[in-house]
């Protein structure tokens, strides 16, 4: 569905230079893929940012909430609607909490996971470490249970604000969110409002006063670590494919398949890591979907396994 004049007169009043037209989404997610977005919007405070989300919904225009666009699959052909960056608006982050269990920080959904790891490594606070190396920003960590052999989300979130599409906000704790591996939920029907794509705007993390250099060395390992395993240098998304919940990693799978170092087009599984699908050389989008259809079918044909995506493929 295009953006018919007046949407584009609205976005254009009302947003001004913070909207753009057409934007190729290449310029925004780590794949460095993906085609035009109808309208892509910046908005620089939490006001703008509810008008444009309460717009839409009773435009019946559909959005796309983006961090950094890590994890993050733009077919070519772009999206429709609107793409709404939370990296401006959202992007504080403070102590709000101090008491027995621990102590409270507040990160809002577009600042970036690094800048909370950083925050908590300044402080001794102990708890974060688990997400160093993690691209992208605090929301899509939350929306993801983003995690590794370290920890993950779900062992430090406390709660969740949301946005709904009315403009109203909602403050969801830990007994009502439930995790998943590299997912997180939350029932929708304890919310009355009618359907429409709720936004996250911050997560509380209860952390633990620890000794700072003890945290700075532990950090610098799991970096470490973490970088001698995985490809750098070249545009990824990280780890494409869940780990299946037994036997072997998605990783091990794709390699054991034969698969490590294929490619298609310009995109291409590394060499170092099989579970990363890397833009080699000039990828487009329909490079890597070729390549993930066929890790997909041949993971499927040899151990009878279907990998689930981790990467979310968005696009019309």
């Amino acid at each position: 569905m295009a953006l018919d004049s007046d949407s584009i007169k609205w976005l254009k009043s009302r947003f001004h230079n913070t909207v753009k037209f057409g934007e190729p989404m290449s310029k925004h997610t780590s794949l460095r893929v993906g085609g035009p977005a109808q309208a892509f919007v910046v908005p620089e405070n939490i006001e703008a940012l509810k008008a444009l989300v309460k717009w839409s919904w009773h435009k019946k225009i559909p959005y796309l909430i983006l961090g950094n666009g890590t994890n993050l699959l733009v077919k070519d052909s772009g999206i429709n609607g609107v793409v709404i960056v939370l990296t401006q608006c959202l992007k504080t982050i403070s102590q709000t909490d101090r008491n027995t269990h621990g102590i409270m920080v507040t990160a809002m959904a577009g600042a970036q996971l690094k800048t909370l790891c950083s925050f908590a490594l300044k402080r001794g606070l102990e708890g974060m470490n688990f997400a160093m190396g993690i691209p992208g920003t605090v929301g899509g960590g939350i929306m993801m249970n983003a995690g590794t052999s370290y920890g993950s989300m779900e062992g430090v979130l406390e709660s969740i604000n949301i946005l709904l599409p009315t403009s109203q906000m909602r403050n969801i704790k830990k007994e009502n969110l439930d995790f998943a591996y590299r997912k997180l939920s939350w029932n929708k029907e304890d919310i009355e409002v009618h359907p429409g794509q709720q936004v996250i705007l911050d997560g509380c993390f209860r952390l633990h006063p620890s000794d700072p250099e003890k945290l700075k060395k532990e950090a610098q390992q799991i970096l470490e670590t973490r970088w001698q395993r995985q490809p750098r240098g070249l545009p990824s998304a990280g780890c494409f494919f869940k780990n299946p919940v037994s036997g072997k990693t998605a990783g091990e799978l794709i390699e054991t398949a034969g698969l490590k170092g294929k490619s298609m087009g310009g995109a291409k599984i590394s060499s170092k890591h099989a579970n990363f699908i890397i833009n080699h050389h000039n990828a487009c989008a329909d490079d890597f979907l070729k390549l993930m259809e066929l890790v997909e079918e041949t993971v499927l044909k040899k151990f009878n396994i279907n990998l689930e995506r981790e990467v979310k493929v968005v696009g019309s």
